[in-house]
């Protein structure tokens, strides 16, 4: 049983070496095809120049691929020490490696390289909206001031008209000093509030552009057809884009919002009272008073929103930075880990068919070696052993002494072979000729 296993096991080996040479082959093929895809989307020349590299560097890597197999399958199942295992299996180790940095990313580039520059376009257009989206905000945050100037602008006009028309503040009525000064700070507020909803116009119409710009950008990154193009395109929009973000943050109306607020205190200019009586001008100057303290409140509480505005985060600086498709598999590889698992395993699987090769050949020498030496000789050994009992009976010697003197004399089987060499009597081997 143990003799038809063995047999067995030596036609399984003999039946699948055409077929294992032919695995390796489509394997290196398969490989060497993919790397010419790989090598030609990080080259650059002319078609023609790019065509042939691509190509020898093909060639030269489905060829090694098959080489480095070869040997292995012919090689380690057959190396039964210790160290030469280990030796092999480093060996081993090293050309994966070097299979991998030579063969298998170009292998994966080919494969989902289109995919990890749509993943590259997609990220860089979702920086480039958040960007957007906060230069837009810091562009208006100044119209949350609004409302304030608004209210006090009213203020301001609502009193100088009660005073031109009722005497509200002095008790006079007519158009005085007191009425002169609530109208120009009325006037300023209202020049404050024109210039705020400008910006507000400028800022509509930034945003409005660079919301074109993110769609235009967002087509080309689900559009069909070949990515190089498209990224081309994509990255003449984010030009474009990256201009209108810092003319966003250029609107702001924060700066100039500051500016007034301060002016509205420090550039007070009170008239003089104009009242022909003491008491009417004695009034006049009291509310006057009244009113710069009103003011210098009004630009405390502008001046300190404008700076809080103007302490928000600015919007950092974004570079677009075209990829290869070679470059975006490495950057977003965790993202394309089948991908990357299939580019490997063509360049590795033959390691699993020189495994199973080993161990059927393991499995043959232990079968083997519990056979009787009977059914371990091989049809040359019974024909040398036969010859041999020939030439002992041809000079009359008894087997079993000659045997016993080829152990003393230890002798290989080889030698036994010329029997003519031996003294058969017991004394060593002879010296002269053969009698």
């Amino acid at each position: 049983m143990a003799l038809g296993a063995t047999h067995r096991l030596q036609d399984g080996i003999d039946a699948v070496e055409t077929m294992t040479r032919f695995a390796l082959a489509v394997l290196a093929l398969a490989s060497g095809v993919y790397t010419y895809l790989g090598v030609r989307s990080i080259l650059d020349g002319s078609a023609t120049a790019v065509f042939f590299a691509a190509l020898i560097y093909a060639s030269a890597v489905s060829v090694a691929i098959y080489a480095f197999w070869t040997y292995m399958a012919r090689f380690y199942p057959h190396v039964t020490s210790v160290g030469g295992r280990a030796a092999m299996l480093g060996v081993m180790a090293l050309g994966c490696a070097m299979i991998i940095a030579m063969s298998s990313w170009l292998n994966a580039a080919a494969l989902a390289g289109s995919a990890a520059l749509e993943q590259h376009l997609a990220e860089t257009l979702e920086g480039y909206t958040g960007d957007l989206d906060q230069a837009h905000q810091n562009a208006l945050a100044a119209q949350s001031l609004l409302p304030d100037i608004q209210r006090t602008q009213e203020r301001f006009q609502r009193l100088a008209d009660q005073e031109r028309e009722t005497g509200a503040l002095t008790g006079t009525t007519g158009a005085g000093s007191v009425v002169q000064l609530l109208s120009q700070m009325a006037s300023q507020l209202t020049e404050l509030e024109n210039g705020i909803n400008a910006s507000r116009e400028r800022v509509t119409t930034l945003f409005d552009e660079g919301r074109k710009h993110l769609e235009t950008m967002r087509t080309l990154v689900s559009a069909p057809g070949a990515i190089a193009p498209r990224a081309d395109q994509f990255s003449a929009e984010v030009v474009g884009l990256s201009g209108v973000i810092t003319s966003l943050e250029q609107t702001s109306i924060a700066p100039s919002v500051k500016r007034a607020a301060e002016d509205l205190s420090l550039g007070f200019i009170a008239p003089v009272a104009d009242g022909r009586e003491a008491a009417l001008a004695n009034r006049q100057d009291q509310v006057m008073e009244t009113i710069r303290s009103s003011v210098a409140a009004q630009s405390k509480v502008l001046s300190q929103a404008a700076d809080e505005i103007l302490s928000r985060q600015p919007v950092a600086e974004r570079r677009f930075v075209p990829l290869s498709s070679a470059e975006a598999v490495l950057r977003y590889a965790s993202d394309f880990i089948p991908s990357w698992a299939g580019a490997i395993s063509i360049d590795l699987l033959p390691a699993v068919l020189i495994f199973m090769l080993s161990i059927v050949h393991s499995s043959l020498r232990k079968q083997e070696e519990r056979l009787p030496f009977a059914e371990r000789i091989t049809a040359a050994e019974l024909l040398q052993a036969l010859e041999v009992q020939r030439a002992i009976q041809r000079h009359g010697v008894d087997l079993e002494t000659a045997v016993a003197v080829a152990a003393a004399e230890d002798v290989t089987p080889a030698d036994q072979s010329n029997v003519a060499s031996f003294d058969l009597s017991g004394k060593g081997p002879r010296k002269g000729p053969p009698a």
